[in-house]
């Protein structure tokens, strides 16, 4: 479990922070967030190479 800020603001003087608990991901949760990052990757590299065409 992880206290994570999710907004910050000034009242009456003070700062005011609001929290939020968050949980890990899983393994399986990552591994599929790291393929889909790198598949967006590739999407990315092959683009730019079409576009400087």
């Amino acid at each position: 479990m992880t206290l994570v800020p999710l907004k910050v603001y000034l009242k009456d003087g003070y700062a005011k922070l609001l929290l939020g608990i968050a949980k890990g991901k899983h393994d399986y949760d990552k591994r599929e967030s790291i393929k889909r990052r790198e598949q967006n990757r590739d999407i990315a590299r092959v683009m730019k190479a079409v576009n400087h065409r």
